[in-house]
C-alpha cells in the first residue's frame, strides 16, 4: 500500500510531469593503456610502424630528403626539406654539450642554390665531427651538402647529378643576370672544390659535360665513380658512417685532452 503522507517535491523551476534525468558524469582521463594504444595508431598513421626505436646517443642524425626548399613555398604534394627548420638545428647541436657528433643521412634531389649552399656552409663550419652518407642520389645542390661533412659516403647504388646552375620562372635580360649565375656557380665550384678531393679541373669537365643528360649539359656519377673522382670518400653504408663518426668524436676527445694537459 503506497504512502502519500510525504509526497516528493520537484525542485524549483523544473516541471514535475517530466522525468528527471541524472548529470552524466565527467568523462574519465584516458587510461594508460588507452594512451599507449593512441600512441601506436599514430606511429602506424606516420611512420608506418607499430614502434619507434628511440634511444639515448651522443650522435645527431639530421636527414636531407625529397627537394630542398629556399624562398619559395613549393607545393604541398612534394616532400621537402626547409632550410629554415634545419639551420636553427645546426646552431642546437653545436651548442648541446650531448651531442658529439653529426650525421647527414641524404637523399635529394637538389633544389634552392642559396639554401642548399647555406646548410652546406653551416654543416662545415661547425667544431664537432660531422659524416653524410649519400643514399639514392645526392643530386645537384646536394652535392655541397654531401661534401660538406668531415667525412663522406654513398653506397654503391646512389647517384649524383652534376650540373650547371638552372633558373626557373622570370630571368631579367641584362647582362648583369648572367654575371650574377657566372658568381653563383663559381661560389658552388669553390665549395665543393675546397671540401672534397676532387680538382678544379675534373669539377668543371663533369660540370659542363654535353651529351649525356636530357638537358644536354652536366654528368650523373655513380657511386663508385664518385669516389673514383675525389667528390666523395668512401663508398659504404650506415655501419660504416657511424663507425668513422664514433672514430672522429674519439679523435677530437684526445685532442681536446692533450690541450687541456698542456695548458
Amino acid at each position: 500500500m503506497l504512502n502519500n503522507d510525504n509526497p516528493v517535491v520537484a525542485p524549483p523551476g523544473t516541471n514535475p510531469e517530466q522525468p528527471q534525468t541524472m548529470p552524466s558524469p565527467a568523462p574519465a582521463k584516458r587510461t594508460k593503456q588507452a594512451r599507449k594504444a593512441a600512441s601506436v595508431t599514430d606511429n602506424i598513421q606516420e611512420l608506418g610502424s607499430t614502434e619507434v626505436p628511440m634511444a639515448k646517443t651522443n650522435i645527431h642524425v639530421m636527414t636531407i630528403i625529397g627537394q630542398i626548399e629556399g624562398h619559395m613555398v613549393l607545393p604541398p604534394q612534394n616532400k621537402t626539406t626547409k632550410y629554415e627548420h634545419l639551420l636553427p638545428q645546426l646552431v642546437a647541436i653545436e651548442q648541446a654539450d650531448e651531442i658529439e657528433g653529426l650525421l647527414l643521412v641524404i637523399n635529394t634531389v637538389g633544389g634552392d642554390v642559396e639554401a642548399g649552399l647555406a646548410i652546406a656552409e653551416m654543416v662545415s663550419s661547425m667544431s664537432k665531427p660531422s659524416v653524410s652518407i649519400v643514399l639514392g642520389g645526392g643530386h645537384s645542390i646536394g652535392v655541397p651538402i654531401a661534401v660538406s661533412a668531415n667525412y663522406s659516403y654513398i653506397v654503391e647504388s646512389a647517384t649524383m647529378t652534376i650540373h650547371p646552375i638552372r633558373l626557373t620562372g622570370l630571368v631579367i635580360g641584362a647582362p648583369s643576370s648572367f654575371d650574377y649565375l657566372e658568381k653563383m656557380q663559381e661560389r658552388v665550384n669553390k665549395f665543393v672544390v675546397t671540401n672534397s678531393n676532387v680538382t678544379e679541373k675534373k669539377w668543371k669537365e663533369l660540370l659542363f659535360k654535353t651529351g649525356e643528360l636530357s638537358r644536354d649539359i652536366g654528368t650523373s656519377v655513380g657511386g663508385k665513380d664518385a669516389v673514383k673522382f675525389g667528390i666523395i670518400d668512401q663508398v659504404g653504408g650506415v655501419a660504416q658512417a657511424i663507425s668513422k663518426l664514433k672514430e672522429l668524436i674519439a679523435a677530437q676527445k684526445a685532442q681536446n685532452e692533450n690541450k687541456g694537459l698542456k695548458q
